[in-house]
């Protein structure tokens, strides 16, 4: 794996020069646009953290790290590749047909992520999220699902099993996904204007294809369907209002994502940044909205209902969700690991170098030695960058800092 980016790695501007970029001075990110785009080469795979020693850990489900937040959730990605290059996640500048992805030898195997997918259920993860790249991608993964649906929590339930996909092939893949055991599915979808979504995605893909692959997944039975909508001011968001129009009163729920700098490769800009709050008050201005609870704890979304003429929440015209990273962090109450697909655990989205699992798999760990390393790790965890992000060191007008892992490569 290559090595973490060092001050002087090269850098790709939009009009095809390669220059140095300078070193960070310092001070506040400020909201302040950038004359002109700069994006990193880099490798979104760094070194490794050794894993900590640990004790054998008892099955009890109630793991905590230094701020006391459990572990519930666990995001797996089970491939780096994606058919899509939109430019806050996988810009073509950098991931083009020259990119290396890795190869195949590298990546868990399913009956090695069911495995740790078993340690972290006694653990006390309830849910398990298959991310990607795009997970649908990633061949048979019909077979990791019901692989995954014979595991269960320590009280004896089944653990909650979704899947995040930008749905080019959820038409295809629907009814074996849920013939297998998975109980939801996510679509990240930017818009539904034509022109905008295959600008955005940049590949000159068509929306009507993703609109199939929801009906599908309509058809073949999933429930509490959701779609993902990132959200880039100058980009897409004169899209807002009709993707809520058209998704009020389906039984999809619209979640609205604020633009992130996750990674290194998109150019990331906090001017490009439109609040959620603001969005929020586009969408009241045009559909009544009332302010619903979470749903469960640790949720990142903040729920809002559509009212009735009464003005109340009307459950058949359903809801949106703003996820506000950004601007109103939620480190508080994250209580999310993630596996990368070559068997990495990290510890936060924004995470510089995660912890090589697998070599304690395919070094001949038992699974007392797997659940030791799982509770070491978790326990070990102070991570809260979303809440620090406007202290942290930046040069006026750039983007994060370098070395964070990419959103292609560790999952949304």
């Amino acid at each position: 794996m290559a090595p973490a980016a060092s001050e002087n790695v090269p850098t790709f501007q939009a009009r095809g020069a390669l220059r140095q970029r300078k070193a960070p001075t310092g001070g506040v990110r400020q909201n302040r646009a950038m004359a002109e785009r700069v994006i990193p080469l880099v490798d979104a795979r760094v070194a490794a953290l050794a894993v900590p020693a640990g004790r054998a850990a008892p099955a009890s489900g109630h793991l905590a790290d230094t701020l006391g937040r459990p572990l519930r959730d666990l995001r797996i990605s089970v491939t780096d590749r994606c058919n899509f290059r939109c430019n806050y996640c996988m810009p073509k500048e950098v991931f083009d047909k020259e990119h290396a992805y890795l190869p195949h030898a590298a990546l868990l195997r399913f009956e090695e992520i069911t495995r740790l997918a078993r340690v972290f259920l006694a653990h006390g993860v309830r849910k398990i999220r298959l991310t990607g790249g795009e997970p649908l991608l990633r061949k048979d993964i019909e077979e990791l699902v019901a692989q995954l649906a014979t595991l269960r929590t320590v009280d004896g339930s089944a653990p909650e099993l979704t899947l995040t996909t930008n749905g080019s092939l959820l038409a295809r893949k629907a009814h074996a996904l849920k013939a297998a055991g998975l109980d939801r599915v996510t679509v990240s979808l930017d818009g539904l204007d034509d022109a905008v979504f295959r600008r955005m995605n940049d590949v000159d893909f068509p929306v009507a294809d993703v609109l199939a692959g929801i009906d599908a997944a309509r058809a073949a039975g999933f429930k509490g369907l959701k779609v993902n909508m990132v959200v880039k001011r100058g980009s897409n968001e004169h899209e807002i209002l009709p993707m809520a129009r058209h998704f009020r009163g389906t039984g999809t729920t619209l979640r609205f994502i604020e633009y992130m700098d996750v990674g290194a490769t998109n150019g990331w800009r906090m001017d490009e940044v439109l609040p959620s709050r603001e969005l929020v008050a586009r969408l009241r201005a045009e559909l009544p909205l009332v302010p619903l609870a979470p749903s469960a704890p640790g949720e990142t979304a903040e729920r809002w209902g559509y009212a009735d003429a009464s003005g109340r929440y009307d459950p058949r015209l359903g809801e949106i969700g703003v996820i506000s990273s950004v601007t109103q962090a939620f480190c508080g109450a994250c209580n999310r690991a993630r596996l990368s697909t070559e068997g990495r655990m990290y510890l936060c989205l924004f995470a510089g170098q995660g912890y090589d699992l697998r070599a304690l798999l395919r070094g001949g760990a038992d699974d007392a030695a797997l659940s030791a390393a799982v509770a070491a790790i978790w326990q070990g965890r102070a991570d809260r960058y979303s809440e620090l992000r406007a202290s942290l060191p930046s040069a006026p007008g750039e983007g994060p800092p370098r070395g964070r892992v990419e959103m292609s490569y560790i999952g949304g």
